[in-house]
């Protein structure tokens, strides 16, 4: 197998390189790449290697960076000093790594399973996907998928999917796609922001959390501020201010 190694120490890339060639003779290392830089401009000029070996905390950025930009098959095995929790997102998805200082035993168990899931399934999984597990540990998080409201004494259960704003006006108020209105007993919005999906939700200003299946039209002021109308049957605007516009921008487009 052709690999390569992406770790900005040169003492430390020499080592394993070392460390690869006593593990397992069959594997080639073709380049050593100390950055983010180089290693961009490396992929857009070579095909990409058989496994990757890379250091997550490179002298110009993380390494996710260079995965971001490119659209790859082969397995990667990270190096990194994080602890094992922060890493379980790599475990899960069968991308293995190893903790610094690297550990012989560890490296060779790594490359037996790169190549026995090579043998047996195609890899690597979403790598971006991946990435993003790991980069955006929260999207790891189980969001709350209904609230119990109460109606004359009776509880009724409102899916978080059917929720179109979220409304802080003296009391807390639910509004639903279908125009319903609720009191609700949810302490503040920024509870809310901890437990609502941050892909379907948007907090738009200090009194409203917004739903983006909800948004009918965005409005540009020559201030650079924004308003939200929503879709029918509610009849509410909601402002979104010039500083937070650029955020809601990139929010809105993902």
């Amino acid at each position: 197998m052709k690999a390569i190694i992406i770790e900005d120490e040169k003492l430390i890339a020499r080592e394993l390189e070392n460390k690869i060639r006593q593990v397992d003779a069959t594997i080639q290392i073709t380049e050593l790449l100390s950055s983010v830089k180089t290693a961009t401009r490396w992929f857009m000029q070579n095909p990409e290697p058989d496994i990757i070996f890379a250091d997550i905390q490179l002298s110009d950025g993380v390494s996710f960076e260079i995965f971001e930009r490119f659209t790859l098959s082969c397995p990667i095995i990270f190096t990194t000093a994080y602890d094992e929790y922060a890493l379980q997102a790599f475990k899960a998805n069968g991308v293995d790594y190893l903790l610094k200082p690297i550990d012989t035993d560890d490296l060779k168990r790594a490359i037996e399973k790169v190549k026995q899931l090579k043998q047996t399934v195609k890899l690597p999984t979403n790598l971006h996907e991946l990435l993003e597990a790991f980069q955006q540990p929260e999207s790891r998080k189980v969001y709350k998928e209904k609230f119990i409201v109460s109606i004359r004494n009776t509880w009724i259960p409102v899916q978080t999917n059917d929720i179109a704003c979220f409304v802080r006006d003296n009391l807390n108020y639910i509004y639903t796609f279908s125009g319903d209105r609720y009191m609700a007993d949810f302490t503040s919005l920024d509870e809310l922001e901890d437990i609502l999906n941050p892909k379907q939700f948007y907090r738009a200003n200090r009194q409203c959390i917004v739903n983006i299946g909800a948004i009918q039209t965005m409005k540009l002021h020559a201030n650079q501020k924004i308003t939200l109308t929503l879709k029918k049957p509610l009849t509410m605007e909601q402002d979104i201010s010039r500083e937070k516009a650029p955020g809601f921008k990139k929010w809105f487009e993902q």
